[in-house]
This record gives C-alpha cells, sequence and structure tokens, in this order.
C-alpha cells in the first residue's frame, strides 16, 4: 500500500471544526452592515481548522432536511469537532402553514404532521440524531444555545432564555460524553447587560437578530469563553485564557 501523501497527513493531523448554524453564525450575517459570529471564531483558536457551514435562514428541521448535517458527518474524521447553534428560525406554527423551517413542539420524540402531509420531528430529535451520526465517526460535538436578540431594544436590558436552551440540554444527555454544551445565549446576555443599552443597541444596525462586524466579535469572544468555561477539549486549542475574555462564567 503506498504511503498517504504528506499533505493528506498534515490534514489528518490538524483538527478541522465544523460550524453548523443559521445567519447569526454565517458568513455574511443577515445581509449589508451584518455579520455572523462563526466569522471571528478561526482568530481565537490555534492548530485547528474552521470551517463555516453555517446558512442564512436554516432551523435544525431545514439544515436536516437539507441533508447539511449529513454532509459534516460524512467528512468529519475522528478528533474534529462540529458546533452546533440553532433557534432563531425553529419557532413558529404548524397548524395552518408549513414554512419548511417550524419544528414540532416538545422535548422529546413527539411528532407534528403538517396539513400537506409532512411528518415533522421536535428540535431535540433533529440535533440528537445529527449529533450521533457525528459522534459515530469519531468527532465531538458542542451543542450551543441560540445567540439572544437584542437584550436592551426598547429599554432596561434584560434576557430569559428561550425554550432552545432546555432543549440543547436534552440533546447533550441524549448523546453522552462526546457532546457538551454552551450556553452562548446567557453568556452574550450577560456581556450585553454589562456593557448597557447604549453599546448594545449599537451592535444591531438592521434589526433586534443580526449583529455588526464588532457585535459578531462580541458574540464570537463569548462562546469562547463559554468554552473555556465548560472544559470542552476544544479548548485546549484556544489562544485567549479565560480571564482575557469579559465576563463571568455560567
Amino acid at each position: 500500500m503506498a504511503a498517504p501523501a504528506e499533505n493528506a497527513i498534515l490534514k489528518r493531523a490538524t483538527p478541522t471544526v465544523y460550524l453548523a448554524g443559521d445567519s447569526t453564525m454565517a458568513k455574511g450575517g443577515g445581509g449589508s452592515l451584518t455579520d455572523g459570529w462563526g466569522v471571528y471564531l478561526p482568530y481565537s483558536f490555534t492548530g485547528v481548522n474552521v470551517v463555516n457551514s453555517a446558512i442564512a435562514g436554516r432551523s435544525a428541521r431545514s439544515f436536516s432536511d437539507e441533508g447539511r448535517f449529513k454532509a459534516i458527518a460524512d467528512k468529519v474524521i475522528a478528533g474534529d469537532f462540529v458546533i452546533i447553534e440553532f433557534g432563531h428560525n425553529d419557532g413558529g406554527s404548524l397548524s395552518s402553514t408549513d414554512n419548511g423551517r417550524t419544528d414540532c413542539g416538545g422535548a422529546g420524540s413527539e411528532t407534528c404532521t403538517t396539513p400537506a402531509g409532512v411528518v415533522v420531528q421536535t428540535y431535540p430529535t433533529y440535533l440528537t440524531n445529527a449529533a450521533k451520526l457525528i459522534t459515530a465517526k469519531g468527532a465531538r460535538v458542542i451543542i450551543s444555545s441560540p445567540t439572544p436578540n437584542n437584550v436592551c431594544e426598547g429599554g432596561p436590558c434584560s434576557y430569559s432564555a428561550s425554550r432552545f436552551t432546555g432543549y440543547c440540554k436534552i440533546v447533550v444527555g441524549n448523546v453522552g460524553n462526546m457532546a457538551a454544551f454552551v450556553d452562548h445565549g446567557q453568556l452574550v446576555a450577560n456581556e450585553y447587560i454589562r456593557l448597557g443599552t447604549n453599546a448594545t443597541n449599537s451592535f444591531y444596525p438592521k434589526d433586534h437578530t443580526h449583529t455588526s462586524p464588532k457585535g459578531a466579535e462580541v458574540v464570537s469572544a463569548q462562546f469562547v469563553k463559554g468554552l473555556l468555561c465548560g472544559g470542552s477539549p476544544l479548548a485546549a486549542y484556544v489562544k485567549n485564557s479565560t480571564a482575557s475574555i469579559p465576563g463571568k462564567c455560567v
């Protein structure tokens, strides 16, 4: 058997971090003047490659239905990581119309049937299935709670976690020790509240969901804070120290 090419050895010796998410993570964010936090994440790492596979407008359901999780699972090898963060497009009702993104409500194996006869699963089911597909290849998954909308919009800054934060914890429990949880939503909200209304409002040039590049950097830093606080194996590749990133562990 011929020896593998040198560049193949180097690629396999360097873990890859894949990002799976929506516009809040994706390059270009929600359009002009915005960007996703995943664009800035590579600057916090050393010794890994980062592939941003996030795409605007997707949910746990549509990312699954379009085969995007499978595409990542087909690429990963043992030692890789996949960061999964959804929630902004997963809500809504299936009672009258179906946008192809809304999940069935529930924390377990419940299913819903749309008026068109499409069987829809829950957020935890979609992400559990995706995570198990990935971890079966020896890669680790990090399930991240969704970033908050502008917590300072229209008055005093405040934050209440959405149901998707709880669902993320359920997914990690379903998957086991190859999965970890980062409460990204709480970490970002805490930092916004610390920075105050004016600074936080400046991070949202178009709407209350999509951040400016500067805001995306803050959001990215808080994800890294979560990695360091949580002791994920991916933290070993982070350049920053925990103390160098503003905020407290949650």
